[in-house]
């Protein structure tokens, strides 16, 4: 429910929604019209719904609500990258962006094509428990999960960005918070991209990040959605990892690894390790030869990516020459690594920087009680 308590209709899956319908005494057709109306035709009220009654319409405006958060900033980037602020019933705030790419390239005929990628970067929590030394969203502490229909809206509040011709393409699981701490959500929010009646999202071209939590780890694998899990590293020891992400205190590289080998013989996905460069601090020679050993027990592709600047914090972003370096370390290691592109670096929409913005401007949700999670190990799911 909502806080004016009509029901949030993306917390409900199809059959749900049949059933909610049914007790309205409405056919259960009318679920897959309407769904059609909010994910394909991407509007955002029911009287838009012409192919139903008008009482029909009043009927739903009455029981469900489409939109729980409210939009209270939308931004876009140089580069094309959009950012949007909500803020949920309760004063929470979540980041999610979305990111274009169109590139060129050459089909079977020989022709040149343009793949139009669009990809939305969506937060599981409000705040992050983790409280990774180098991240924005960290500095939060954690304030809240978000429902399964929370994430469903920030997907479709981004394809309301889009041009008409356009869909997402990518899902990436990248935004605040860790999205395997909120683990039953993030599953089902996944299962729900990907039905035919809503957004209809291969797994394959959805990506959970996590900053390497083994038994969930090994319960994604259980699950049956071919997603691609990204884990979160950033060190190659366990000395270095736990000076920056404190849940390393309770969590070994060497538990990391068993449940990432786990999950790709469980699974067949390949994982990918994201590591960001803090220059000076994880970027020697001797670093790259450590996680090339982590990547090759993984079979594992790396990206590494340029740390983005967050005000009052003492790390440093790498030089092009640093990382090409790190990067042929790694290759002459043998392993499949890419340097990730930075998006949205100047609406602080890039890895790192999510909710960096809304500090400095003192966007906050309304005074009441805090329930801030001490950003300690004892913490870890």
């Amino acid at each position: 429910m909502t806080s004016d308590s009509r029901m949030a209709i993306f917390d409900l899956d199809l059959p749900a929604l049949e059933k909610e319908l049914q007790a309205m005494a409405m056919p259960r057709f009318r679920a897959k019209q309407i769904f059609q109306w909010l994910f394909e035709k991407r509007v955002n009220t029911f009287d838009a719904m012409t192919n139903i009654s008008l009482p029909e319409r009043a009927g739903l405006a009455e029981r469900f609500t489409i939109f729980t958060g409210e939009i209270v900033r939308r931004q876009q980037a140089s580069d094309g990258t959009e950012k949007v602020l909500l803020r949920w019933p309760g004063g929470g705030l979540t980041e999610t962006v979305m990111i274009p790419c169109d590139d060129d390239y050459t089909d079977e005929s020989g022709r040149t094509l343009v793949a139009h990628r669009r990809t939305a970067c969506l937060s599981t929590q409000v705040g992050c428990p983790v409280g990774c030394a180098f991240c924005a969203s960290g500095l939060l502490g954690f304030k809240a999960n978000l429902s399964v229909g929370q994430v469903i809206e920030q997907a479709v509040r981004l394809t309301h960005q889009l041009e008409p011709e356009r869909r997402l393409t990518n899902i990436v699981f990248m935004g605040m918070g860790e999205p395997l701490a909120n683990f039953e959500v993030t599953v089902a929010a996944v299962k729900r991209l990907m039905a035919p009646a809503a957004l209809g999202i291969s797994g394959r071209k959805i990506t959970v990040s996590t900053v390497g939590l083994p038994p969930q780890i090994r319960r994604l694998a259980e699950v049956g959605v071919p997603v691609t899990l990204a884990i979160s590293l950033h060190a190659p020891n366990d000395e270095l990892r736990k000076q920056i992400i404190p849940w390393a205190q309770a969590i070994a590289i060497e538990e990391i690894v068993a449940a990432g080998q786990y999950y790709f013989q469980t699974t067949g996905r390949e994982l990918t390790l994201e590591y960001i460069m803090l220059d000076g601090l994880n970027t020697l020679r001797e670093h790259a030869d450590q996680l090339a050993g982590i990547a090759k027990r993984l079979r594992a592709n790396v990206n590494l990516i340029y740390y983005n600047e967050v005000p009052d914090l003492p790390f440093r972003r790498p030089s092009g020459q640093v990382m090409l370096a790190f990067q042929t370390q790694l290759r002459s290691r043998g392993v499949n690594v890419h340097v990730r592109q930075s998006r949205g670096r100047d609406i602080a929409a890039a890895c790192g920087q999510l909710a960096r913005q809304d500090r400095l401007d003192a966007v906050a949700p309304p005074a009441g009680p805090s329930n801030d999670v001490p950003r300690t190990p004892a913490k870890v799911p």
